[in-house]
């Protein structure tokens, strides 16, 4: 559930189980993962997005 974007207060109302519980397996999973491997090749290609959002009011747009 964590990992198809459900939040861990979510997951305790489905499953009854105390978030801090699920922290803890979450965590604990993570540390039990091998480290990411250093790439062997540098990319050539990369994919760029942009977001525009508001500050305090839409005439203070701020470009990310």
């Amino acid at each position: 559930m964590y990992l198809n974007g459900m939040g861990l207060r979510g997951i305790e109302r489905v499953t009854d189980i105390h978030h801090t519980t699920v922290m803890g397996w979450v965590r604990q999973a993570g540390l039990n993962l091998p480290d990411v491997p250093e790439p062997e090749e540098e990319s050539l290609i990369t994919d760029l997005d942009e977001l525009q959002t508001f500050v305090g009011s839409k005439r203070h747009k701020v470009w990310l």
